[in-house]
């Protein structure tokens, strides 16, 4: 990992990186809102969009908003062998190992990009996702798309 330098290191204190969620309906999204009503804290950094299943969370879904600026994305999904459609966990994570490759190779961090297994009852294992997904992002800095987009 390279130094930052003094200007750097005050840049990635004060940026605050923005998440796009995918949290399947029936286990990750209920574990984000066993989070909130738990009252366990957590990064605000984070959008979430519920989805029927990790597995309907197409490609493109996780490549738009890296290429539109977004910081990170995470895709959670049931535990294996939990699917309530069987393999749609299997096929998120495969697709998520197949896109963090593919922006590996143009330039891209494949650590914007996480998947996770979250139960229902796991309110804990959401909100320590998120705070560790928002401390790596801050040690990689802003998205270079970003900056692309701003006129």
């Amino acid at each position: 990992m390279k130094q930052l330098s003094v200007s750097e290191k005050r840049v990635a204190q004060e940026f605050e990186p923005k998440i796009i969620a995918f949290l399947c309906n029936w286990c990750s999204y209920v574990g984000a809102d066993l989070a909130g009503t738990s009252r366990i804290q957590y990064p605000p950094n984070i959008r979430v969009i519920r989805v029927m299943c990790s597995g309907s969370v197409d490609p493109l879904y996780i490549l738009k908003p890296i290429l539109e600026g977004a910081d990170g994305v995470l895709i959670a999904g049931c535990h294996s062998g939990d699917c309530h459609y069987l393999n749609g966990n299997y096929k998120a994570r495969r697709r998520v190992a197949m896109v963090k490759t593919m922006l590996e190779q143009f330039g891209i961090p494949g650590d914007r990009i996480w998947f996770s297994f979250i139960s229902a009852s796991e309110g804990r294992v959401f909100a320590d996702t998120v705070r560790r997904m928002v401390t790596r992002l801050k040690e990689l800095g802003p998205n270079s798309m970003k900056a692309q987009w701003e006129i």
